[in-house]
Parts: C-alpha cells; sequence; structure tokens
C-alpha cells in the first residue's frame, strides 16, 4: 500500500512560480519502482496528464506544460513539480499518481490557483 500526500499549492499571479511537492509512504523499494505523475483536474473538466517520471526518471510531458513545468523525483519519497511561467489557465486541483502495472494511488489533491 502506497499513501501519497501532496503539497505546495496556493495562489499565485500570472507569470510566477510554485513547487508541488509528493511525500510517498509505504515500501521504499515498490515507490522507486515506481511511475509517479502529476494530473490536473479544473472545474468542470475531466482529470488530465501534466507529467510523468519513471523510475529510471524519462519524463513525459503534456504539450501545454513544455518548457514550463519541470517534474523530477529524489530516491527518497519525493516527487516534485516545478511550475514556472503559470497562466491562468493552469488553474486546477493537482493530484499526484504512483502507478505500476494495473496499480495506481491518488494524493487527495492541492489547489493551485493563478490569478490575472
Amino acid at each position: 500500500q502506497v499513501q501519497l500526500v501532496e503539497s505546495g499549492g496556493g495562489l499565485v499571479q500570472a507569470g510566477g512560480s510554485l513547487r508541488l511537492s509528493c511525500v510517498a509512504s509505504g515500501s521504499i523499494f515498490v515507490i522507486n519502482s515506481m511511475t509517479m505523475g502529476w494530473y490536473r483536474q479544473a472545474p468542470g473538466k475531466q482529470r488530465e496528464l501534466v507529467a510523468t517520471i519513471s523510475s529510471g526518471s524519462s519524463t513525459n510531458y503534456a504539450d501545454s506544460v513544455k518548457g514550463r513545468f519541470t517534474i523530477s523525483r529524489d530516491k527518497i519519497r519525493t516527487t516534485y513539480l516545478q511550475m514556472n511561467s503559470l497562466k491562468p489557465e493552469d488553474t486546477a486541483v493537482y493530484y499526484c499518481n504512483a502507478h505500476m502495472g494495473s496499480t495506481d494511488y491518488w494524493g487527495q489533491g492541492t489547489q493551485v490557483t493563478v490569478s490575472s
């Protein structure tokens, strides 16, 4: 069993930056074997992929955030999402995800609001 806790959300002006953190609890071996990701869900919209990072540190980004967001992970328990040049359309609840095979774990989400 893996539990995920996000932090770092908040209110920021357009053009600003935030860094989200996701701390995983559970087996270190299992956590480091999983692909970690960030997803977001804006009001009235479906949850969408933002970025993922594999156990080997390969990364994947949504086109809408390429060049602005960076996902990273340490070899302990934390996955980060550095968000720069934020836009009002980045406003959403951001969720941390841990994925391996048919198993997915989700955090409770952290709100990011970007004002224009």
